[in-house]
């Protein structure tokens, strides 16, 4: 009996667990409950932010389906990114919602299917993401599907590719210690760019950006 008064002694002065985010002043996110997006700081917005300008006329738009085309593509760009271990890491802690929405706005907008782009810049939106050509090239690979399997023209995939590369620049942060070779070319690694088509003359060499926010 006194064994077991001890024990429920002991159990009713136990301390409660700690909650260390309140602890360390860590808020918890809440999700909208309209857009179902967490909250971001404010920054300016403007169709600048989405790194290339439009397409000129209809035609490129309407080779990607329009805007429903358009978003299932960037819809699956990411989910097959989320699902990749070269990148998925780089995924994890992002906000799946906004990053769709504001991957089909950029998309969108740069195909001129009638959008207006919302997410920050490409230097803001990956400044602490550490990316590294590899990456990248994971990330072109993973469109390069999406866009097949909507059964978008490779020349229009092309298109679209070469009009995202020059983002490259703002979006590797970190060298992957790799280098690029053709037969009488050298490339540092940061210049590194997936080869996307091939041809008897040449092959096409090109990286782009893929994680708007």
């Amino acid at each position: 009996m006194l064994i077991l008064a001890a024990a429920l002694l002991t159990q009713s002065v136990a301390e409660p667990p700690v909650d260390w985010d309140k602890e360390f002043g860590v808020e918890e996110k809440m999700r909208d409950p309209v857009t179902g997006e967490f909250p971001v700081d404010p920054y300016v917005q403007g169709d600048g932010n989405a790194g290339a300008k439009p397409f000129d006329g209809e035609a490129m738009a309407d080779a990607f389906g329009g805007q429903a085309g358009i978003r299932r593509i960037a819809n699956r760009t990411v989910e097959l990114s989320e699902a990749d271990p070269r990148i998925a890491a780089i995924f994890a802690s992002h906000d799946m919602v906004r990053l769709k929405r504001t991957l089909f706005e950029q998309f969108c907008y740069i195909l001129n299917a009638g959008c207006t782009y919302t997410g920050r810049d490409m230097t803001a939106s990956h400044k602490d993401l550490g990316v590294r050509t590899r990456d990248m090239n994971a990330l072109v690979e993973n469109l390069q599907r999406a866009m097949r399997e909507e059964n978008v023209s490779f020349a229009a995939q092309n298109r679209f590719l070469a009009k995202l590369a020059p983002m490259s620049g703002a979006v590797i942060t970190r060298s992957s210690g790799l280098a690029c070779r053709t037969a009488n070319q050298r490339w540092p690694s940061a210049d590194c760019r997936l080869p996307i088509g091939r041809s008897r003359k040449r092959t096409q060499l090109i990286g782009a950006d893929l994680v708007a926010n």
